[in-house]
Formats: C-alpha cells, sequence, structure tokens
C-alpha cells in the first residue's frame, strides 16, 4: 500500500472542497453581480442578495480565491469579501457587464455620484484621446 504524503493528501481535501466548473458563471472585475449567500440566524437558514460592483478577484484560483463586491446603502459604501468556493455561496448572477481597464477598481471608493459609475462593456471602448488631424 502506497503512502501519501502531506502535499498529496493536502490536494485531495482541497480538491473535494472546489466547486464544480460549470457552477460559477463567468464574471470580471467591473461587472455587477448578485451574491446569493445563506446566511443562519438562530435555528434558521436563508439566502440573502448583495448586489454590487465587483471590484477585486484576488487569491488566484483554488480554495483560497475570494471577490470583493461594493454597494451603496444610504449614501455610504459598504464592502464585502466572499469566498467563492465556500458551500454558504449560494449563486453568482451577473446583472450587468462593466468595461474595466484595470484589475483591481479601489479607486471607486473614493469617487461619488456619475464619475462612481462604470461604461457598459455591450457599448464597447470609446476612443478617449484629442481631435485627430487629416
Amino acid at each position: 500500500m502506497a503512502r501519501l504524503n502531506r502535499s498529496e493528501i493536502l490536494n485531495s481535501v482541497v480538491a473535494s472542497q472546489l466547486k464544480p466548473a460549470g457552477e460559477l458563471p463567468i464574471f470580471s472585475v467591473g461587472d455587477t453581480i448578485d451574491v446569493h449567500y445563506k446566511i443562519i440566524e438562530g435555528d434558521k437558514e436563508r439566502v440573502q442578495v448583495f448586489q454590487g460592483v465587483l471590484l477585486a478577484d484576488t487569491g488566484g484560483r483554488g480554495i483560497s480565491r475570494m471577490i470583493t463586491v461594493r454597494r451603496i446603502v444610504a449614501n455610504e459604501g459598504v464592502e464585502r469579501s466572499f469566498p467563492v468556493n465556500s458551500p454558504r455561496l449560494a449563486k453568482i448572477d451577473v446583472v450587468r457587464r462593466g468595461d474595466a481597464r484595470r484589475a483591481k477598481l479601489y479607486y471607486l471608493r473614493d469617487r461619488f455620484g456619475k464619475s462612481r459609475r462604470l461604461r457598459d462593456q455591450r457599448r464597447g471602448l470609446k476612443h478617449v484621446g484629442g481631435a485627430t488631424t487629416t
């Protein structure tokens, strides 16, 4: 009987905790997403929806992957970080695709009003340069 070393045991435990590949939708930074998260209150369990802009997708891949979602409640910014492979995460829905040119959108924390909005990905990139000469 072959003995497993520590890394093989660790990899097998981590692989059993990961969600299947087709369960999560394809989302990227800048998208507005609905995160359905299971909450336990006393002996009852319910699903709470947190809708906001995806600021960061950290941790790379595997069990340590986290997403940070930001929303505005009563003119106050609220951020939550969710582990993507958590059993408490029921599902993620993409509401709107945002067009971001950065990997992390932490600069949105300092913005308010119309400058907080991101361009929609369907409209495509617009040229943001000066006048062209012909």
